[in-house]
């Protein structure tokens, strides 16, 4: 699958779809599409702009299919949907360095107090990506943390 750009493409919407749509439903709408933008299948007096348009969008349609009719990257394709609607819907409260946390070698984790008296605790793993957000263990508030290097 390919990597996340900076603006990914919704592979649901490129169908028409959602992430509810069973593969059955997924499959007759990339069906539809197909046949509406396949090359072979367009008039012969569109325009070469027009014709181009359409291939465009019918190698997005078939890129769409081909990511969410196989079960492994389809699973992984909601993974990425699913964080970065985590991420884009979750409230801030701050935002922190991971060099302003405490690092606990017994728990292999980095711990930052909270105002209420609970802490803020993230593993090195759920930073591989470089930040995470990060939830209190006592009250509602969470932090971004960031790695700088």
């Amino acid at each position: 699958m390919a990597k996340p750009e900076a603006k990914q493409i919704d592979w649901y919407s490129v169908l028409g779809g959602s992430p509810k749509d069973t593969l059955q439903e997924l499959k007759q709408k990339y069906q539809k599409l197909v046949l509406l933008y396949h090359p072979d299948k367009q008039a012969q007096d569109l325009s070469p702009g027009d014709a181009h348009q359409h291939l465009q969008k019918f190698i997005e349609v078939d890129q769409a299919w081909k990511i969410l009719s196989n079960e492994e990257t389809k699973r992984e394709y909601d993974l990425q949907l699913r964080a970065q609607e985590l991420k884009q819907n979750w409230p801030v409260d701050a935002q922190i360095s991971l060099e302003d946390m405490d690092w606990d070698s017994d728990a292999q984790s980095y711990t930052y107090g909270c105002r209420c008296g609970g802490e803020f605790i993230v593993g090195k793993e759920d930073l591989e990506e470089g930040e995470a957000i990060v939830c209190c263990d006592t009250c509602s508030l969470s932090v971004e943390i960031r790695r700088t290097t």
